[in-house]
């Protein structure tokens, strides 16, 4: 149910960057459905390697290293997916800081 909840608020996340940053574009409620679903996969797989990878650095700043993380992994998101766009890694990275704003301000 945590995950759920968890998702929802990711693709309300990305609605309000969208709304909110140029460089992101979402064509519809289920297309942030889809990007938060396939965000949520990319982080636990290709996250987690890249954080075993960075280890040393993850131990010196962790919250830094995991933002930047999953600022890549919205990136990916963007790359891969139809309704949902990343014009650059700096957009992409103004994102990560909506989402991690909007799960901090809701608990999710």
């Amino acid at each position: 149910m945590h995950f759920l909840i968890g998702l929802l608020v990711s693709a309300i996340g990305l609605l309000v960057a969208a709304y909110l940053l140029p460089g992101i574009e979402v064509a519809d409620f289920t297309s942030a459905l889809w990007a938060a679903l396939v965000i949520a996969i990319l982080n636990a797989t290709l996250g987690w390697l890249l954080s075993l990878v960075v280890f040393p650095l993850t131990w010196l700043l962790p919250n830094l290293i995991y933002f930047l993380i999953d600022a890549l992994m919205i990136y990916f998101a963007g790359r891969i997916l139809k309704g949902f766009r990343v014009k650059d890694y700096t957009s992409a990275l103004l994102a990560a800081l909506v989402l991690t704003v909007l799960h901090f301000l809701l608990g999710a």
